[in-house]
């Protein structure tokens, strides 16, 4: 079985995936990297966490191939769902989970990211390009887009960056329960324990923290330009459950 780990970026997905991951790990479960140079997914599966990038036909098809032969592993994507990833999951050949954020604080970290790491590293990464507020809302709209779909994908665990950070036990004893795993297992536990967020979330080993502050954008964006999101985001921001 394929256990796909989804999430808009910047929303925590770095900690969904390391979380479900580690999971699964207390299962027996293959590691993503050993069936990556088995099969020779090297250019399906990239990156450290096995990245699928979009769900094409042809990614999914290959990356299914292993599922089908009994291995079991986790990989990640940031790409809405596809008819091909939708007849995984029902055909119970794919589980899959989905974080998502309010993306106006999304939208910030990943500007702030792709801006840090251009400074301190002196090289480009994926949010580099987001040089401004217009170009990161162009960005970002397309996964607010993402997130209107999963939410129809029956079968799907969705869990929100906020509740995971405010409410770890529940949301955590949630994921269990749909990973299918022993909660009562010291393993599970300890994995549990593992990726509690702390007080001080910065730099946090497996979080992919970097500040994950909630509500940041509203000391960062003027008026105008939270003005500006809610007239682009305003009804998903309710749909979500985010203040406007």
């Amino acid at each position: 079985m394929i256990i796909l780990s989804v999430g808009m970026p910047r929303a925590g997905s770095g900690w969904h995936y390391n979380l479900v991951h580690d999971l699964m790990a207390t299962t027996g479960c293959n590691d993503a990297r050993d069936i990556r140079e088995k099969f020779g997914l090297q250019g399906i599966l990239t990156e450290v966490n096995c990245n699928i990038g979009v769900l094409s036909v042809r990614r999914l098809i290959m990356v299914a191939r292993p599922a089908l032969l009994g291995h079991t592993f986790v990989i990640k994507a940031h790409s809405g769902p596809t008819i091909t990833a939708r007849a995984l999951i029902q055909g119970g050949i794919m589980r899959a989970t989905y974080i998502y954020r309010d993306p106006r604080d999304a939208m910030l970290s990943a500007y702030d990211y792709g801006k840090r790491v251009l400074e301190q590293q002196g090289r480009p990464n994926a949010f580099s390009h987001l040089t401004d507020f217009q170009k990161t809302m162009a960005f970002f709209t397309e996964y607010v887009m993402d997130w209107e779909k999963w939410m129809q994908v029956s079968g799907v665990l969705k869990a929100r960056y906020e509740d995971l950070l405010q409410n770890y036990d529940n949301e955590t004893a949630g994921l269990v329960e749909f990973l299918d795993i022993d909660p009562a297992s010291e393993a599970v536990k300890n994995v549990v324990e593992k990726y509690r967020p702390s007080g001080q979330v910065q730099g946090q080993q497996g979080t992919h923290f970097f500040k994950g502050q909630v509500g940041r954008f509203r000391e960062r964006y003027t008026a105008a330009e939270q003005k500006t999101l809610t007239d682009r985001f305003g009804s998903q921001l309710e749909k979500m459950g985010y203040e406007i």
